[in-house]
């Protein structure tokens, strides 16, 4: 089965990736490499790649807000969202969308400017919501078929620093955000 592509095209990715304030992203298959450890005495272990996790900083100091909603429970999935400064963390759950309004509860928001990051079927109901839904190139084929745009990196591999590079080209805050490394 090939990959399906967007049929969005660059300019309309560019006007919505422009609106989004809220960036949220799904664990595993995402953030990870979507393939689970365990050692022999059933410790989970997992794999973030540090290019993602300095994506998710600099979109934050760019404005953006990032949250993390996943179906697993994980210990070191709660250490690297408070590594990374994310405050809005839900774990185990399926139903996505439920647990989205859960995190925006007490607060406006629009749908049109949230994305969201999946790769699997319960990503779906929150994808097929948001104003920008995304997937990495390894998706179930019915979460490619309905996203925006396809990473050309895959999920664990970078995927979300991509995303988060594009959010802040299309803002016009790349540049300022990179600026300090550029420094002499």
């Amino acid at each position: 089965m090939t990959q399906p592509t967007s049929t969005a095209s660059h300019q309309q990715i560019h006007e919505k990736l422009s609106k989004v304030r809220h960036l949220i992203l799904d664990v595993d298959g995402v953030l990870t490499d979507g393939r689970l450890y365990f050692d022999n005495q059933g410790n989970e272990q997992k794999t973030f790649h540090t290019l993602d996790g300095h994506g998710i900083k600099m979109l934050q100091k760019s404005g953006v807000a990032v949250a993390i909603i996943t179906g697993r429970r994980s210990s070191l999935v709660e250490k690297r969202a408070h590594d990374l400064g994310i405050t809005r963390l839900i774990q185990g759950r399926e139903d996505k969308y439920t647990a989205f309004l859960e995190l925006f509860a007490n607060e406006p928001y629009d749908l049109d400017n949230i994305a969201y990051v999946g790769d699997d079927y319960p990503d779906l109901q929150l994808m097929t919501r948001v104003g920008c839904p995304i997937a990495v190139p390894d998706a179930a084929h019915p979460v490619l078929e309905r996203a925006l745009f396809v990473t050309e990196r895959r999920g664990g591999m970078g995927a979300v620093r991509e995303v988060c590079d594009r959010i802040m080209h299309a803002q016009g805050t790349f540049e300022a955000a990179l600026a300090p490394y550029l420094a002499d």
